[in-house]
């Protein structure tokens, strides 16, 4: 079982993590190929949580149509639009979605990209079912979905990530008690036919995030064998 550090960022800028997701990124690359940044003597592994203020985010194989309302209206909405080094197309990111970026490196875990992603998602479904939420795979997408093969299909977390060397960052976006109206002006993840769904809609009520994110730090432990430190 390995070490993984531990970070809850809270509400945080998405500029402002993305710069600390690289900073730590670059750190586990460096000692990877012998230039480890300096005043680091040992590697570590990453897991950080977050939530992000109104901001919708474009991967580098997305397509900005999928942006459906111009840059003033999105300032009407408080919000904000930037574009990213994740694979995927375009998704939102806000309060009551719980983010989470792994800087793991891969080999350490025994993964290879789609096992890793996989990991991923077992996590998530996981956790759902700790409340009574049935997650699925989706054939030909990431993330995590409710009652595929139906036409009422939704997705309820998104997955987007990076690797170089096997070193991971970016990564998934639970949405928990987010305001899911600001799904309205994407195509999220580039699909016309599909829904988005939250935790607190399936429950029909709001969740403490504080324990779906103590559920799920549990999950993410044991499906990676990983222990979590602070």
């Amino acid at each position: 079982m390995k070490n993984v550090i531990f970070k809850d960022l809270g509400l945080i800028a998405y500029e402002d993590a993305l710069q600390q997701q690289e900073e730590l990124f670059n750190e586990v690359i460096g000692f990877k190929t012998g230039k480890p940044v300096p005043g680091k003597s040992e590697q570590h592994n990453y897991l950080i949580f977050c939530e992000h203020p109104h901001v919708y985010t474009l991967g580098k194989s997305g397509s900005e149509k999928n942006l459906l309302i111009n840059h003033i209206q999105l300032q009407a909405k408080n919000a904000v639009f930037f574009r990213t080094n994740r694979g995927g197309d375009i998704t939102y990111h806000g309060p009551g979605q719980i983010v989470g970026y792994p800087i793991l490196d891969l080999e350490m875990f025994g993964l290879g990209i789609k096992a890793y992603i996989h990991s991923l998602e077992e996590s998530i479904i996981l956790t759902l079912s700790e409340f009574g939420v049935k997650g699925e795979r989706l054939d030909g997408a990431t993330g995590v979905w409710l009652e595929t093969g139906t036409p009422r299909v939704r997705k309820i977390c998104a997955i987007g990530v990076r690797t170089s060397r096997y070193v991971s960052m970016h990564g998934f976006a639970l949405n928990v008690n987010t305001d899911l109206n600001y799904f309205n002006y994407i195509n999220p993840c580039g699909f016309t036919d599909k829904a988005v769904t939250s935790l607190s809609k399936q429950l029909k009520t709001e969740v403490n995030i504080e324990d779906v994110k103590k559920i799920l730090k549990e999950k993410i432990s044991t499906v990676f064998d990983m222990k979590l430190v602070d």
